[in-house]
């Protein structure tokens, strides 16, 4: 959510956001209803304060009205008797005149808050104008030695590479017809080695990100309410692509929908709350299960695990003071934790500056994290992909965009105690099964196997090799 008095001081800098990101809001119409709202607000209470005057007033004026009746000639008493009518019926019309008021700014306040809520945060200057992520920017890329991601598979390894789908099929590794027929389409069920690598992956993000790091630790509700889903600004414009439980329906106080990243938990955590300056930042990490309906992606990566409904995610979120500086680094140290990761992983990947028209409403700024997969990308002679790189990470600074949706705040003694809206950052630690892809394509064997990265076998009881 956009800070509305900045809006009001310079709505240019929010339409150019708008347009640069590919949003369409009607910011003018929200200035209009700003306007009116907050000219309707002042009258109301410039009445209520009428009012209260009024209350301490008009008491002792009907008293003495009411005394002079009985010395009153027949004239002046029906003067005293209209005034003291009048008096009588002042708090009633005052009453009747807030009460609509209030209809007008309800009424109001329905669109304002609408259209507020759709204004994107605007991209930080350095961030490059682009329409789509066909005009993201690489800013470097990491190849273990030995490996050139510039060269097929082939080259760097002397033979043709099996697709991650021939190679889950060949192992026993997944069963995606038995999915299919539980759950339907882009579902998958992970078995033996297949799913003891998935859970290896998982554990060493997890371990990386709260023992080396210092993240703490969290397990929360995958199933949340639809407040923590607008606040953490997934709605309303992510809606589409949510799981909706309508247990309103079935008698419940409220709806609920299933969390597409633990995001969304671990910022909602502290929703409504002044928190304590002196324990900023916070360093959270979660391990959840996610959920996708991954509307509008008919056609796109439908076989395989790259792009499914239900995922499991290591997600690390930071909240800070209200410091550009400070968020700056912070999305810097969370992106190299994760460029450590992936190199003790021996996985080939680039870092992908996002631009404007990728970065969605809530992003100033955002870096993707793509590895490369032999299985992906343009066909060679024989009808072979010669491999691509493909997003397996997105690194998101926030500013106080979440934070002011979710009304979390710290009290600012710089500031002389005044409250603050705190900043907020996020990012994929490990997102499994996507990230099966790169490991069983890169580590395949000529014979069929595919041999476990060194960094996984303690948490496969030191398996070297799955297949023979």
């Amino acid at each position: 959510m956009i800070d509305l008095k900045q809006l009001r001081d310079d709505p240019q800098r929010f339409k150019r956001g708008a347009r640069d990101k590919g949003i369409d809001v009607d910011i003018d119409r929200l200035v209009k209803l700003d306007e009116q709202r907050r000219r309707l607000l002042t009258e109301q209470e410039s009445k209520r304060a009428e009012q209260k005057k009024l209350s301490k007033q008009i008491g002792p004026e009907i008293a003495t009205a009411m005394g002079q009746l009985s010395d009153a000639d027949p004239s002046e008493r029906k003067k005293l008797e209209a005034a003291i009518e009048l008096l009588q019926k002042q708090p009633t019309t005052l009453k009747t005149e807030i009460q609509g008021l209030d209809r007008k700014i309800t009424k109001i306040e329905r669109d304002w808050r609408s259209l507020w809520l759709e204004v994107p945060q605007p991209p930080d200057p350095d961030v490059p104008k682009g329409d789509s992520p066909k005009d993201n920017v690489e800013i470097r890329r990491w190849h273990p030695p030995g490996f050139d991601p510039n060269q097929p598979f082939v080259k760097n390894k002397g033979f043709q590479p099996k697709s991650h789908l021939e190679l889950l099929s060949d192992l026993k590794l997944a069963d995606f017809e038995r999915g299919v027929k539980m759950a339907g389409a882009r579902h998958y069920v992970l078995r033996g080695d297949g799913m003891r690598l998935h859970q290896a992956v998982l554990r060493l993000g997890f371990d990386c990100i709260t023992d080396e790091h210092g993240f703490v630790a969290m397990s929360l509700p995958a199933l949340v309410r639809e407040e923590c889903m607008v606040g953490t600004g997934f709605f309303p414009a992510g809606r589409d692509q949510a799981y909706h439980i309508e247990e309103s329906k079935r008698g419940a106080g409220h709806d609920l929908f299933l969390i597409g990243t633990g995001e969304v938990s671990l910022m909602a955590l502290h929703a409504d709350e002044i928190i304590d300056a002196d324990a900023l930042p916070l360093k959270y990490a979660t391990v959840s299960t996610c959920f996708r309906r991954e509307a509008g992606a008919a056609g796109k990566d439908t076989a395989g695990l790259f792009r499914v409904h239900q995922f499991d995610k290591v997600e690390q979120v930071v909240i800070c003071r209200a410091d550009e500086a400070e968020s700056r680094q912070w999305h810097r140290t969370m992106i190299e934790i994760i460029e450590t990761l992936l190199q003790r992983l021996e996985l080939p990947y680039r870092l992908v500056q996002c631009c404007t028209g990728d970065l969605g409403p809530k992003n100033a700024d955002m870096i993707d994290i793509e590895c490369w997969m032999p299985g992906r990308g343009p066909l060679d002679d024989i009808g072979r992909p010669i491999g691509a790189f493909g997003e397996t990470h997105s690194a998101s600074r926030l500013y106080d965009y979440q934070c002011r949706r979710l009304n979390m705040r710290y009290r600012d003694q710089a500031s002389g105690g005044k409250t603050v809206f705190c900043h907020s950052l996020n990012n994929t630690v490990i997102a499994s099964p996507r990230i099966l892809i790169p490991i069983l394509e890169l580590y395949q064997n000529e014979n069929g196997s595919v041999t476990v990265p060194q960094v996984l076998r303690p948490y496969m009881n030191g398996q070297e090799r799955i297949g023979s």
